[in-house]
């Protein structure tokens, strides 16, 4: 296996995040000495990280590199792509390449950080831009997805061309953009392919992911259907043409259209910055949006996911200007993030227990994903006809079963790789030659820490057990306090009896080892310990406090 981990005379392919995993997006690409980066995505907290807010793939590799990298080019403005330029790009030092969309909201977030003028953003302007890298030259491909500005990235090496997806779909009726055509992707895999490096996302889906001009068909229908009614819509704040397929929307059913939610009010800004939603209706307050009749008005909503936060959730709890009441109406313009199924059923329970009425996507086509379904897979291999398939972007079972797609197509080989493994494209058969460190980093409070790091760790332990805080006086008595444990009714009778036995195990230390606070802390520690696992059957972490001075 490979020690050296700077590329030779070779091109090598690094995931250190979104490989084995949907999300936080981190590439890299290393050729002759130097390494390119693509996309520097997040996740957002999960469970096992308790009371924590964001998720990183740890950058170590590439820190400690730091002077190979050329740059970093950003597909798309997903926060699975983007979100962690504003937390590693300054330290990182090198310049980040995107579209203007993309760029327009990276600014935003180095502004908010305070840090815009640490990083040398550039901003690509025309389509199928292209920049030189050292060994690399990057061409914009436009692709559809459900953002503005998608796109793949043609990478031409001396070892031949990548072809990176980013995250893409193809569609016939896109509403924003003007997606690379058929034609176009033959003429690339005509000049030749080396290696597809594909979005797994939706192999397991059997038919095409759909086009936005039939959600916009579907969502007239259901706007028009629920006349005379309040009508809600929650989507992705990130989906431009969503957003403008909603303004259309109201503009055909005579519906004011008001918006709720920070998220989509940036995006809209940022959007019609940059040249997108020019003829979008002027939002109405949420004032004049409550006084309005019922049927005149479009509400758009954050929240979809359940976010606690967000404009939805609030709603569905009442606590929001804007209300909604029995014969309403919510529809669910968007897909169930796997992970958030718990937080949407609370909000979709409370709006039931309200007498809303909810639509969702799987009741009528209000939605359709930005990701390839296997017919889409399918039509890619044969316009680009790669010589290797490289699935990312996806669980193991997504790009297992990608790779298996591809070579039952025609792909001559596939490499199933996961995050931390070194894979060399070429020259010779493509696989994997190393193995390095790819962890994960979480934003906890203000500090980015390990997410296996002790903070976790213990707060996981605590979460699980609860805590005792056993605090000696110099005669070795003990008072002893007890957190999380479930011992309600018979809490007082146990820290009797566990007091008593901390007393006791200290009168049973003798001579030196009565004298030894290390040993007298753990005699205490034990026995409390011992008396909740007996009390409850948990196994609480405990903590022992002892006076100043004790010998």
């Amino acid at each position: 296996m490979k020690k050296n981990y700077t590329p030779e005379d070779e091109l090598l392919l690094l995931a250190l995040g979104g490989s084995g995993e949907i999300g936080m997006n981190v590439n890299l690409y290393g050729c002759q000495g130097k390494w390119l980066m693509v996309d520097l995505g997040m996740s957002f907290g999960a469970n096992e990280y308790p009371g924590t807010e964001l998720l990183f793939a740890d950058p170590e590799f590439i820190e400690e590199r730091a002077k190979d990298l050329l740059g970093i080019v950003l597909t798309h403005a997903h926060e699975d792509h983007i979100g962690a330029v504003p937390y590693f790009a300054a330290e990182l030092g090198v310049p980040v390449y995107a579209t203007p969309f993309t760029a327009d909201l990276v600014l935003r977030k180095l502004e908010e950080a305070g840090i815009a003028k640490d990083v040398d953003l550039y901003v690509i302007e025309e389509d199928h831009g292209s920049i030189e890298l050292g060994p690399f030259e990057i061409t914009y491909i436009p692709l559809a997805h459900s953002i503005a500005e998608g796109n793949a990235l043609l990478i031409e090496t001396p070892f031949g061309r990548i072809f990176h997806t980013g995250d893409w779909k193809l569609d016939e009726e896109p509403l924003v953009g003007e997606p690379a055509t058929e034609e176009e992707l033959v003429a690339i895999g005509d000049e030749g392919v080396l290696a597809l490096v594909c979005d797994s996302t939706n192999v397991f889906n059997p038919v095409p992911s759909g086009s936005e001009g039939a959600v916009y068909r579907g969502l007239l229908e259901e706007v028009q259907r629920h006349g005379g009614k309040r009508v809600l819509v929650t989507t992705f704040a990130s989906n431009v043409a969503r957003l403008q397929t909603l303004g259309h929307v109201a503009q055909e059913t005579g519906r004011k259209l008001c918006v709720a939610g920070r998220s989509l009010e940036r995006i809209i800004e940022v959007a019609q910055n940059n040249g997108y939603l020019q003829h979008f209706p002027e939002p109405v307050d949420f004032d004049t949006a409550m006084a309005l009749p019922r049927g005149e008005v479009l509400i758009m909503a954050t929240g979809g996911q359940g976010e606690p936060r967000a404009a939805l959730s609030r709603i569905a709890e009442d606590n929001h200007p804007i209300s909604l009441t029995s014969g309403d109406v919510v529809l669910f313009s968007s897909r169930q993030i796997p992970g958030n199924e718990i937080a949407i059923g609370r909000v979709q329970n409370r709006l039931a227990e309200r007498g809303i009425q909810m639509v969702t996507d799987r009741q009528s086509e209000i939605h359709v994903s930005g990701h390839p379904g296997r017919p889409e897979l399918e039509a890619l291999y044969g316009w680009l006809r790669p010589d290797i398939l490289v699935p990312v972007h996806g669980e193991m079972r997504h790009m297992q079963e990608q790779a298996r797609l591809g070579l039952d197509h025609g792909i001559a080989n596939a490499v199933v790789q996961k995050n931390g493994d070194i894979v060399r494209i070429a020259p010779g058969a493509p696989g994997k030659i190393a193995e390095v460190h790819s962890g994960r980093l979480v934003l906890d409070g203000d500090i980015i820490v390990p997410a296996d790091g002790e903070a976790i760790t213990m707060r996981r332990r605590l979460a699980r057990d609860g805590m005792l805080i056993v605090i000696l006086d110099r005669q070795g008595k003990a008072r002893i306090e007890g957190i999380g444990l479930p011992l309600d009714e018979d809490y007082a009778a146990f820290i009797e009896e566990a007091q008593d036995d901390v007393a006791s195990a200290i009168a049973k230390l003798k001579g030196a080892a009565r004298r030894d606070r290390d040993t007298v802390r753990e005699a205490a520690r034990l026995a409390a310990r011992r008396a909740a696992q007996r009390w409850s059957g948990k196994k609480p972490q405990t903590r022992v406090i002892l006076p100043e001075g004790t010998e």
